[in-house]
């Protein structure tokens, strides 16, 4: 993984937590990392031989942005301070020290505003003296930004309940709504639907759901099922349909329910 994609990994990761119970509109620690380093392109000082860039970065927080780095703000300077550095090395920049981040609070500021000012700072500690023609100590003009903010993402509205359609057998004035994707319909006490025929078999035809369809078949009666005076071994059903069970008559009922 490149250097710099590794640094905002670490970076990205080491608020997880915090951050993602943080609102969509705070300051977040890799909008940070990426304006400093525009902070970086944009402050460059041509010299007779060098690129020079400013080595202090000052980053201003709304107090409730600030906040949200609470036990973890040395970790992000540390962080930031890298980011900084590796981008200035693969751009060839020059640096008078290593950069350093120093981050305060504004109470000026709006939750998801930040600033950022630059300076090229000499002193004891630096790698080399400035050119002379550069501006040292100079602080630049603060940039000030806002965090993007995310599009809201609409609550799709709830998926209604299909209505249930309502299937039945009526047997003798009697309505048997149907649940099951197979009913048997018999003499047996064992049948789920029982009709007292002597001329109907024990397990005499079963009513079976295969997909949207509802079919009669008959299960080697004795006396034979029929379905609207035809006999048949297996029919499609459709509503208002009458089966012929010995010699009892059923209504195959399929509709929707009255709202």
């Amino acid at each position: 993984m490149p250097v710099l994609r590794n640094i905002e990994s670490k970076i990205e990761g080491l608020f997880e937590g915090v951050f993602g119970r943080a609102f969509r509109t705070n300051v977040q620690p890799i909008e940070l990392a990426r304006k400093l380093v525009k902070e970086m392109d944009d402050h460059r000082n041509v010299s007779v031989s060098r690129v020079y860039v400013p080595n202090e970065y000052t980053i201003y927080l709304s107090p409730k942005d600030r906040k949200q780095f609470a036990g973890y703000e040395a970790s992000l300077i540390g962080e930031l301070s890298e980011y900084l550095a590796e981008h200035a090395r693969r751009e060839r920049y020059a640096l008078l020290s290593d950069p350093i981040v120093l981050v305060t609070t504004d109470d000026d500021l709006a939750v998801g505003e930040f600033g950022i000012a630059t300076r090229l700072v000499a002193d004891e500690s630096s790698a080399e003296s400035p050119p002379a023609e550069l501006d040292v100590e100079q602080p630049a003009h603060t940039m000030i930004y806002r965090a993007p903010v995310a599009p809201a993402v609409e609550t799709p509205p709830p998926i209604p309940e299909p209505t249930r359609e309502v299937v039945t057998l009526t047997v003798a004035g009697k309505r048997h709504e149907i649940t099951e994707a197979s009913v048997v319909v018999g003499r047996s006490r064992e049948a789920d639907i029982r009709i007292s025929d002597v001329n109907s078999s024990r397990r005499h035809a079963e009513l079976r759901q295969e997909g949207a369809a509802f079919w009669i078949v008959d299960l080697d009666s004795t006396n034979g099922t029929s379905v609207n005076g035809e006999r048949v071994d297996r029919q499609r059903l459709r509503d208002g349909d009458r089966i012929e069970i010995g010699t009892t008559e059923i209504v195959f009922g399929r509709s929707l329910p009255k709202p």
